[in-house]
């Protein structure tokens, strides 16, 4: 009789992220904030970030000053996630992306400045994707609510449950069916 491996689970707190093997399951909970996953198949690595603001605010060199980079804003959770991908000698263009988050938080305050906080950081993600000519295969962004992700490593599958604001109701996506797994 085979035993089952021991899978870890890894909690991600905003401004966090976690890159490792099969044997991880990262789970986090979302609001306005992003999260990425990259997953190699052949290699079943995969990484995982939670961050807060798309970018630092103020100019290049008022952000060198600051050090180095911080996963709380996504441009450097990116990179941060890409540096050890590509230490463990695997290439960050083989990897599939997933997107999701990006939440509004406060629907009831319009569209001012902080309200669209969850889509800047979707829309920035998307875009840095591109420029590291990452493919994104599945996303799950925008609308109200929470949102909580579920990544299994070994499988690539990121599970996704999101919690409206108002009613509180669950919606579950899959990346081909749209039914449980991204």
């Amino acid at each position: 009789m085979q035993k089952a491996a021991l899978i870890t689970d890894i909690f991600l707190d905003p401004g966090a992220y976690f890159v490792g093997e099969g044997l991880f399951r990262i789970r986090t909970l979302l609001g306005s904030c992003v999260s990425i996953t990259l997953w190699h198949p052949a290699r079943r690595i995969g990484a995982m970030s939670h961050f807060l603001l798309a970018r630092r605010g103020g100019a290049p060199a008022a952000r060198h000053a600051e050090g180095g980079p911080d996963a709380r804003y996504g441009e450097d959770a990116l990179g941060l996630m890409i540096d050890e991908i590509a230490a463990a000698g695997v290439a960050p263009t083989e990897c599939q992306a997933k997107i999701f988050g990006g939440g509004n938080m406060f629907p009831d305050f319009g569209r001012r400045a902080h309200a669209l906080v969850g889509t800047q950081n979707g829309v920035a993600a998307k875009e840095w994707l591109r420029e590291h000519r990452i493919a994104v295969v599945s996303e799950n962004l925008y609308g109200t609510g929470h949102r909580q992700v579920i990544f299994e490593v070994e499988t690539g599958d990121v599970w996704v449950r999101q919690a409206s604001l108002g009613d509180m109701t669950v919606a579950r996506h899959h990346s081909k069916e749209m039914h449980g797994k991204h």
